[in-house]
């Protein structure tokens, strides 16, 4: 006959835990990392829809939970949970990036600011923390046999320190995006920038995703100050607006340069601008272009010359001053035509890339499908463009500048 106490002990039984190997590790900051990167965006999609934010916020919450939980007791039923949290991300992500079901604006935007396809590492590490996760649950919970042990950390060693690297990567990149107070462009007034400092608006919002623009203003300001509209390198793919951090670092932006420029009496407009693939060609340009028409529309506030206006940059910038058309958006009562382009680097033709290196090859390949590459091109452009472009290679910045003031 059986003990009365005999199912109760059996029932009280401690559960047995999923064994904490490689596996279980690389899982758990891969659901970390894929959690943080849409977490540190939160201020930005906030400014942008608030239902995205509070989406966004919750599931980071909830898988940042349910990992610790795990992590702390790892029960076959905890690491379940948190694989179905990080499948959550990855059906989130899909219904965004893949089907378009999430519509405008793409809360995906501001993990993008630095580099277009940072949401994309997002996804990649909720997909492999959630099949990480589903498969250490089956595992045999046992402890190994020290050969055992010592050889799953050699075969897993190399997923743990990928996942380490991308998560850091990505929540650096995505940390670095629209950080400023967004003043909107509409209420932009002289008083609200003071001579000496940057400040940071919003020059236009295309698909409902705010653009910021740091203006960088001269100790001592003219009445009607020239402006070096600076747009950012990095094969449409890679770069911010910054001066410095991760955004200058990709785009190799010299951070000496905005200084040396308003020390000259330039006001600086550095943009951010929508990185490919996240958002395809010619997003780029028509970005660019709507904020020389956003610089026009506010130059008596902004105490700015509105037909002295230059384009500083890369191939982007070359593509402001000679490619036609491309206006989009906002302020389309204005012209987005500069007085001059300045160009310190890009590549002037993207359909023969035989000289280039790897790197530039596989941002291009990344960023411009094989029919924009053409379209994307300042030589498409140059035997009919009217404006004046320097090529700064080798050449000081005394040269630009006399260059700018001619």
């Amino acid at each position: 006959m059986n003990s009365p106490a005999g199912p109760w002990m059996a029932a009280s039984r401690e559960t047995p835990l999923v064994r904490r190997g490689p596996l279980l590790v690389s899982s758990f900051v891969a659901a970390l990392g894929g959690a943080a990167i849409p977490a540190v965006t939160l201020p930005p999609l906030w400014r942008m829809w608030q239902l995205h934010a509070m989406v966004f916020g919750l599931l980071a919450l909830i898988e940042t939970v349910a990992v610790v939980a795990l992590w702390s007791r790892p029960t076959r039923r905890a690491v379940l949970f948190g694989a179905a949290s990080a499948g959550a991300w990855v059906v989130v992500w899909l219904a965004g990036r893949g089907l378009g079901k999430l519509g405008d604006p793409d809360p995906w935007q501001p993990a993008d600011a630095v580099f277009g396809a940072t949401d994309y590492l997002a996804a990649g590490l909720q997909a492999v923390a959630a099949l990480g996760l589903l498969i250490a649950a089956t595992g045999d919970p046992r402890p190994p046999s020290l050969a055992k042990w010592i050889a799953s950390w050699i075969v897993g060693f190399p997923l743990l320190i990928g996942t380490l690297v991308v998560s850091a990567a990505g929540v650096t990149a995505a940390s670095d995006g629209f950080t400023g107070t967004g003043v909107p462009g509409d209420a932009v007034i002289a008083s609200a920038l003071p001579a000496g400092q940057t400040s940071t608006v919003e020059y236009c919002r295309p698909q409902g995703v705010p653009l910021p623009m740091d203006l960088h203003m001269p100790a001592r300001r003219e009445a009607q100050a020239p402006v070096v509209l600076s747009v950012h390198g990095g094969e449409f793919v890679l770069g911010g607006r910054k001066a410095t951090g991760p955004g200058a670092w990709l785009a190799k932006t010299d951070g000496t340069l905005f200084g040396q420029l308003t020390a000259r009496g330039f006001v600086v407009a550095s943009i951010d601008y929508r990185l490919a693939p996240a958002a395809p060609w010619p997003a780029q340009l028509t970005d660019a272009k709507c904020a020389v028409r956003f610089l026009k529309a506010h130059a008596g506030a902004l105490g700015i010359d509105p037909a002295r206006i230059s384009a500083w940059g890369g191939s982007l910038a070359a593509l402001v001053g000679t490619a036609p058309g491309f206006d989009e958006g906002q302020y389309l009562g204005q012209s987005s035509s500069v007085k001059s382009v300045v160009v310190t680097s890009g590549i002037a033709d993207y359909t023969r890339l035989d000289g280039a290196d790897r790197l530039t090859r596989a941002l291009v390949h990344i960023g411009l499908g094989a029919e924009a590459r053409r379209a994307a091109s300042p030589a498409t452009y140059a035997a009919a463009a009217t404006t004046p472009v320097l090529n700064l290679h080798g050449a000081g910045i005394d040269s630009a500048l006399e260059f700018l003031g001619s």
